[in-house]
């Protein structure tokens, strides 16, 4: 059996952490039998090394070896670049192809970032992790297949299942041994071996003197999260040695390499307001209908009083709050209509009009006749349109003051005055 240290030299790894070489000893003594592996750890860790240690020291190390990007293939054609298709299985196929599992028969699979798989195509997987059997897209033959499977990922697979977004049965076909590898972060001790040898390597290959770091810029180093990893201080390592005419560098200089790391990383686009926006209007439905079915049983109550008694007048002395709030929503003021204006507004949707409410109801309105027929508007969107404008009135137009009555943000209130025209 070939030694750990054997195995690193071998492959280009660099480190003496325990942990490492853990990992190294794992592959090794897997690597003899055909048992699945399912390689884990942060993106940039050196996942790929592996299988390929897991290949070149097992039985079918003469056969071939395919490393597939789970992730970087569409899913309309995933199954037909692992499983192949026959001539007119779908728009485009003009010929039959033979696929990954059928080419490398005899050899050695290796499936990065596994957890981007589409389900249906997991379905096929299990298939052949169960049986060595496969179809080809838009066949109905059975081929059978002999190949072992090593798989890759960074995302969490207890977390995917519970997702539903990955099979638990194939997750645990997968991972029959798995090998963890640790972020480069718990593997301090490495960090300046490995960073030497990237800066080796970039002086050779662009024929300049190597960048060397001075004791600052060592603790630095160490001290930083490396949250790209090894693929991270590669690059790092690079800028440095193209950019610094300079080859002593000091920690001033290489944290201004760490600073534009950071600001170089990818954004992560915050759905948080969208979800906001989502479940307040949620909110202010619940509210609608809830203030619908209230105000429907008052107007029952008061029909029922009309219907029993000739006294109009006492009836209406009686419930004047309800009448009054009935005819609410027709008053306004000249000075709530000029606040509404006056609200800053988008630089797009600066030519907004504000609807003009009527003056106060007069009070003749509130005059009731013995064959009066009351009704109610059921309709949600004429509910909604009266507690927005009951809540402008309230708060004299201020959109933030309305926007926590109606538990509702103050962009949504916005979109909602805009849509109503107000």
């Amino acid at each position: 059996m070939e030694s750990v240290q054997a195995t690193k030299q071998r492959f280009g790894i660099i480190g003496n952490d325990p942990k490492l070489n853990r990992v190294i000893e794992k592959a090794i003594q897997v690597a003899p039998t055909d048992i699945s592996v399912l390689v884990t750890g942060e993106s940039g860790v050196g996942k790929e090394s592996i299988p390929k240690i897991i290949h070149s020291l097992s039985h079918r190390k003469h056969g071939k070896y395919i490393a597939v990007n789970c992730g970087a293939i569409p899913e309309g054609t995933i199954d037909s670049e692992l499983f192949g298709h026959e001539k007119g299985a779908f728009t485009g196929a003009t010929s039959t192809r033979n696929g990954y599992f059928e080419v490398a028969d005899g050899g050695t699979i290796f499936l990065d970032e596994v957890g981007e798989l589409p389900l249906p195509t997991q379905v096929r997987l299990l298939r052949v992790l169960e049986n060595g059997e496969f179809l080809k897209v838009g066949s109905s033959k059975t081929q059978k297949t002999d190949v072992r499977i090593v798989a890759a990922t960074n995302v969490s697979m207890v977390k995917a299942i519970k997702e539903g977004k990955f099979r638990e049965d194939l997750y645990y076909r997968l991972s029959t041994i798995e090998i963890n590898l640790p972020p480069l972060r718990e593997r301090s001790e490495d960090i300046h071996l490995i960073f030497r040898k990237f800066a080796s390597d970039f002086a050779q290959k662009y024929k300049m003197p190597t960048i060397r770091l001075d004791e600052q810029a060592k603790e630095l180093l160490l001290k930083y999260r490396w949250g790209g990893n090894i693929r991270q201080l590669r690059n790092i390592a690079e800028q440095i040695s193209v950019l610094e005419k300079n080859r002593d560098i000091t920690a001033e200089t290489l944290r201004s390499y760490l600073q534009d790391v950071g600001s170089n990383l990818p954004a992560v686009i915050n759905t948080a307001k969208k979800e906001s926006d989502f479940s307040s209007e949620r909110e202010l439905l619940y509210k609608v209908l809830f203030d619908m079915q209230r105000d429907l049983n008052d107007v029952k109550k008061l029909t029922l009083e009309l219907m029993k008694t000739e006294n109009t007048s006492k009836v209406k002395e009686e419930h004047s709050t309800l009448i009054n709030k009935m005819y609410s929503d027709t008053q306004s003021s000249e000075e709530t209509l000029a606040t509404l204006v006056e609200e800053q507004e988008p630089a797009d949707d600066s030519n907004i009009e504000v609807l003009n409410i009527p003056e106060k109801a007069s009070e003749d309105k509130y005059h009731f006749v013995e064959d009066i027929e009351v009704e109610e508007s059921l309709s949600i969107h004429d509910k909604e349109l009266e507690l927005i404008k009951k809540s402008l009135e309230k708060y004299n137009g201020k959109r933030k003051d309305a926007a926590d009555e109606l538990g509702i943000s103050e962009r949504t209130l916005y979109r909602k005055i805009k849509q109503y025209n107000l």
